[in-house]
């Protein structure tokens, strides 16, 4: 083998003059001089270590060499032109990554798109279901252009409210209080309570500002980190749980819902996004959200 590189141009010229059988058709296909294109094909000879062409009166023909390896340079060339095309594409597609409290996806999703529809055909959307502290920290990473959330403290984020979404009451399909059309806030005491974490601190403000209120002293008996938690342990332990609507989303035949009488406390999605991010397609999103709606008045 020589010292040269292989290129790509070798390869189209070999198979130019193979295809042509003549090294001055196919000079002027490839728009070069003769004796350039002659140079090419002896650095390409050069670097094989074989004779590909075996040159005549009557033109030039392929040698058992030249024919063995014209059948892996057109492979080479078909797959070098579609890793080609794959990167312009790429480049054309902008990336836009989105993300969605765990359960809001299935309101959020589809109005997300709806305000991108005309640009979608230049845009690759990718979609990630997680919770709010995790959607904040994946925003400040980068790892996400904008996220459907909690207004997470404590991260340097801007935020768009976009919803306020009541607390409602989680219990087992078969408590005493599915009778009721309403939970009042004085049904809560007694029962086994579920409420937010320290990590759930969005949930958890919510729910003690709630109770306070209402003149309540109930201290929970189960934190929960998320709504997944929360629906787990309303089954297990037969409690109640205070928990934002969207959890209607996910609940399975075990455990039902009922409102809270009187004005329910509310909790806000926002829309969250770095506040240095320089996507062009946040800023385009971010023109639109008047035409994203809200679920309530």
């Amino acid at each position: 083998m020589g010292d040269q590189a292989l290129e790509l141009r070798h390869l189209r010229y070999f198979l130019a003059v193979a295809e042509a059988g003549s090294l001055t058709e196919a000079a002027a296909r490839l728009h070069t001089s003769q004796p350039s294109l002659s140079r090419q094909i002896r650095d390409l000879e050069h670097e094989v270590g074989a004779e590909l062409l075996s040159r005549s009166v009557h033109g030039v023909e392929l040698t058992a060499a030249g024919r063995a390896f014209a059948d892996h340079a057109r492979v080479a060339l078909m797959h070098a032109d579609a890793a080609a095309e794959t990167a312009r594409r790429a480049a054309a597609k902008q990336t836009f990554a989105i993300g969605f409290q765990t359960g809001h996806e299935m309101t959020w999703l589809p109005r997300a798109m709806h305000l991108l529809r005309g640009d979608l055909q230049n845009i690759q959307v990718t979609v990630t279901s997680d919770y709010s502290p995790d959607l904040a920290e994946a925003l400040t990473r980068g790892r996400l252009d904008l996220a459907f959330m909690r207004v997470e403290p404590g991260y340097d984020l801007a935020y768009h409210v976009v919803d306020r979404e009541p607390l409602i009451v989680l219990m087992p399909s078969d408590h005493p209080l599915t009778a009721s059309e309403a939970v009042r806030p004085q049904d809560l005491l007694g029962e086994t309570f579920i409420a937010g974490s320290n990590k759930a601190t969005v949930l958890r403000a919510v729910t003690e500002d709630y109770l306070r209120r209402s003149g309540l002293d109930i201290k929970p008996d189960h934190g929960v980190d998320n709504i997944a938690m929360a629906i787990s342990l309303v089954a297990s332990t037969r409690g109640i749980a205070l928990m934002p609507a969207y959890a209607n989303n996910l609940l399975p035949q075990s455990v039902v819902s009922r409102p809270l009488e009187g004005e329910a406390p509310t909790i806000e999605v926002a829309v969250g996004y770095s506040k240095s991010s320089t996507s062009p397609i946040l800023k385009l999103f971010l023109a639109r959200l008047d035409g994203l709606g809200r679920t309530r008045g």
